[in-house]
């Protein structure tokens, strides 16, 4: 499969985020200089300053209203932009909460972690923010995606297990079976979830029921950090450490695909309005995987 990359911003700007937007575009976060950038498949770029520069926006997501939302990890909001480049943003009631995680929920809102305070929020599409507090502190909630249940799933770093919240508040928690595994990144494929081990250098899937299966990466040091689902058992995943993009089937199957530039720090990962599995590189491009039919 071919691999290639595209500039998009110079290294200290921090490309994080991605994802595809309603407009058949690629939307990014510049996590370090607090920009969001709209990116066409014909590489023409576009960014959007926020009002701070240091609000370390980090993860995006299409809204049901047709805007993309993400969160301010450094100065403690959550940000709306419309695929016009009108940008707003909320302030969170809790201080110092670290949102995250952010994704559409079942519900018509947005759902996100707050990693700093062991929460999980809800915002409406008007600002209005309702928290729930988890069991347990220290947990840091990270990546969160709805799942095929109609409940959000999210994972807890910290915890070292996957939790499940439905729209109405109740939580449920899965311990992961590898100690020390410090889940990130989940993602559903319509049928179960799956999630990476950044430290155990794993990928996990989690049934709605709660029964877990890990499956080993060939280089335990990989560091995987994002994933993303192009169908069911389908699913593709960044890995920070040995500068790859992955790709894992239902049995188990992996296969990876080195990233031309060294060291280029992959995070956010998405499936392209082209089919293709495109990357966020830190260090200042985004990376573009075409798919093979059926895979």
């Amino acid at each position: 499969m071919a691999m290639s990359e595209m500039p998009v911003a110079d290294e200290e700007a921090g490309p994080y985020g991605i994802t595809t937007g309603p407009d058949g575009a690629l939307w990014l976060t510049f996590v370090h200089s607090g920009r969001i950038a709209r990116l066409t498949l014909d590489g023409e770029l576009d960014t959007f300053p926020l009002e701070s520069a240091e609000c370390g926006p980090t993860v995006i997501a299409p809204g049901p209203d047709g805007a993309l939302w993400f969160t301010r990890f450094r100065d403690h909001r959550i940000g709306r932009i419309t695929t016009a480049g009108e940008t707003e943003s909320f302030p969170l009631p809790t201080p110092d909460s670290g949102p995250f995680g952010i994704t559409a929920g079942p519900d018509g809102a947005m759902w996100f972690t707050e990693m700093n305070t062991d929460r999980i929020g809800r915002i409406t599409g008007t600002g209005e923010i309702t928290e729930y507090a988890l069991p347990g502190t220290g947990s840091y909630p990270s990546a969160i995606t709805a799942g095929p249940d109609g409940a959000l799933w999210f994972t807890l770093n910290q915890a070292n297990a996957i939790g499940r919240i439905t729209v109405h508040g109740d939580i449920a928690v899965h311990p992961l079976p590898t100690a020390g595994a410090a889940p990130v990144g989940i993602a559903s494929d319509g049928v179960a979830l799956w999630f990476v081990e950044i430290a155990a250098g794993q990928i996990g899937r989690i049934s709605v029921d709660g029964a877990i299966e890990e499956f080993p990466l060939p280089d335990r040091t990989a560091k995987p950090h994002a994933i993303v689902a192009a169908a069911p058992g389908d699913c593709w995943f960044t890995e920070w450490g040995a500068n790859a993009i992955g790709h894992i089937t239902k049995s188990g199957q992996i296969t990876e695909y080195g990233l031309p530039s060294p060291s280029s720090e992959p995070h956010g990962i998405t499936v392209g309005p082209d089919a293709a599995v495109w990357a966020a590189l830190e260090t200042g491009a985004v990376a573009r995987l075409a798919r093979k039919p059926g895979r």
